[in-house]
């Protein structure tokens, strides 16, 4: 997939909070991602999110 600053991913496993929607804020190597329910923000590799993704909606 190709992912871009601005795009909100559907994960997986949801975060604590209830949400499983995240911005991606920082791509390279890692991953830096808000979460769209409570604006928790997260460094993740690559591989982990190419792994969990379940879900893409493109910036508009």
């Amino acid at each position: 997939m190709d992912y871009e600053v601005g795009d909100i991913v559907k994960l997986k496993k949801q975060h604590p909070c209830g949400s499983k929607e995240w911005r991606i804020l920082r791509v390279g190597a890692d991953f830096r991602l808000e979460c769209m329910g409570c604006s928790h923000q997260i460094m993740i590799p690559r591989k982990q999110v190419e792994k969990n993704t379940r879900g893409l909606r493109k910036k508009e």
